[in-house]
C-alpha cells in the first residue's frame, strides 16, 4: 500500500486571517475531496520573522526548513499570494528563493492569487507562471484569481469564483492522476525488485 499524495499549499498572505490562505484552503479541500492526500498549508506570514535577514538556507531556523522541505517533497503544490504592485509578495519570492532549483521539476502546481480589483488578474500568467517555469514545474492550465468582493469575511462567497475553483481542480485532476499513477508504478517496480 502506498502513502496518500503529499499536497502542500503556500499562502503568501502576510496577515492571519488572510484571503490568500482562505483561497488556498478552499483549493486544498477541493483536491482532497477527489484524491487521497495529506494536505498541508504553509502560511508565510507566520514565517516572516524567521525569514527576515536570511541570505542562505543554512541561516534559516528549523521551523522554516520544515516548511521548505514540505514544499520540496510535496507531490502536488498549490500556491496563492496577494497581489502587491502587480506581482506576488516579496516574502513569497524570498521563500521560493530558498527552494532547491530542481525540487519542483514536473511537480503539478495550481496557481492562485487574490487582489483588490480585477486589474491584477493577469499576474497569474505574467508573474507566477514564469516563476514556476524556472523551476520546470508543471503549472496547471487554469489559475484562480479572487478579488475582495468574492469573499464574505474570509470565506469564498461568489458563485462564479467557486465554480472557477472547481473547474481549475477538475482540469488539474488528469495531471494529478498521472502523478498518482506514476507513483504507484514506481512503488510497484520497487516491490518487484
Amino acid at each position: 500500500m502506498t502513502r496518500p499524495l503529499r499536497l502542500a499549499a503556500v499562502s503568501g498572505g502576510m496577515q492571519r486571517p488572510s484571503k490568500a490562505a482562505a483561497l488556498a484552503e478552499h483549493l486544498l479541500d477541493l483536491i482532497a475531496g477527489e484524491v487521497p492526500c495529506e494536505p498541508r498549508l504553509v502560511e508565510l506570514g507566520q514565517l516572516a520573522p524567521h525569514l527576515a535577514g536570511a541570505v542562505w538556507r543554512s541561516q534559516l531556523p528549523a521551523t522554516v526548513e520544515r516548511e521548505l522541505a514540505a514544499v520540496e517533497q510535496a507531490d502536488i503544490l498549490v500556491v496563492t499570494t496577494p497581489v502587491y504592485r502587480g506581482s506576488y509578495t516579496g516574502l513569497f519570492k524570498h521563500f521560493f528563493d530558498f527552494i532547491h532549483q530542481d525540487a519542483l521539476i514536473d511537480k503539478p502546481v495550481l496557481l492562485a492569487a487574490t487582489g483588490g480589483s480585477e486589474r491584477h488578474a493577469l499576474m497569474i500568467d505574467h508573474q507566477l507562471r514564469p516563476l514556476f517555469s524556472f523551476f520546470q514545474a508543471r503549472t496547471l492550465p487554469l489559475g484562480v484569481y479572487a478579488t475582495d468582493k468574492d469573499f464574505a469575511g474570509y470565506r469564498l462567497q461568489d458563485e462564479a469564483l467557486i465554480q472557477r475553483a472547481r473547474l481549475a481542480v477538475d482540469r488539474a485532476l488528469p495531471l494529478i492522476g498521472s502523478t498518482l499513477d506514476a507513483r504507484f508504478c514506481a512503488a510497484g517496480e520497487a516491490v518487484a525488485a
